[in-house]
This record gives structure tokens, C-alpha cells and sequence, in this order.
């Protein structure tokens, strides 16, 4: 992962809404839930769901998927998983290795 990608993944999953979306979706496992489920369990209008849903999707975090008539939100885990190996993969390795291109 680069640099530039870890930055705004965490950008945009650095919002507290942002971050309690993510978070649900990750509890919840594959199936995902419907943007219904999500906008009820954080009680917030519909507007400002999809606003940090768009937010969500732009970062390739998660991925919306139509069952028949209702909208689903699903963790995208290889993209989450690449941001904690991003995040710890230089762990213990000391001082001398920078991060300077990635």
C-alpha cells in the first residue's frame, strides 16, 4: 500500500460517524447490513448517511450491493487488512528504516 492511500483511508475513516460505520460493518462480518439498519442504529438523517457512505466508498473501505429492494454496505476487509499491514510493517525493525518513498 502507499503512502498516499494509508493517508486517505485514514482521512476518511478518521471521522467519529465514519469510524462507528466501519466498525459496525466489521461486527456484522460479510453480509454486511442495509444502509436502513445503519441509518437507525446511529439515528441520522438519510442525507448524512450517504454523505459518509460516499466518504466510506471513495476509499475502497466498503461496497454497496442491491439484495432485491434494499442496499447493502459491506466491509471491504482486504483493503482494511492492507492498511493494518501497512500501518505495522515495519514494526520493532528500529530508527534506521524510514518510510521515505513509500
Amino acid at each position: 500500500m502507499k503512502l498516499e492511500t494509508a493517508a486517505l483511508i485514514l482521512s476518511k475513516i478518521g471521522n467519529p460517524t465514519r469510524l462507528k460505520i466501519v466498525r459496525m460493518l466489521v461486527r456484522v462480518g460479510d453480509e454486511g447490513l442495509p444502509v436502513g439498519a445503519i441509518q437507525k442504529k446511529l439515528n441520522i438523517p438519510g442525507s448524512t448517511l450517504t454523505h459518509h457512505i460516499s466518504h466510506l466508498k471513495n476509499a475502497k473501505v466498503i461496497r454497496q450491493e442491491r439484495h432485491q429492494a434494499t442496499l447493502y454496505c459491506i466491509m471491504e476487509y482486504d483493503q482494511l487488512s492492507k492498511l493494518v499491514d501497512y500501518l505495522t510493517e515495519e514494526c520493532c525493525v528500529g530508527e534506521e528504516s524510514h518510510d521515505t518513498a513509500a
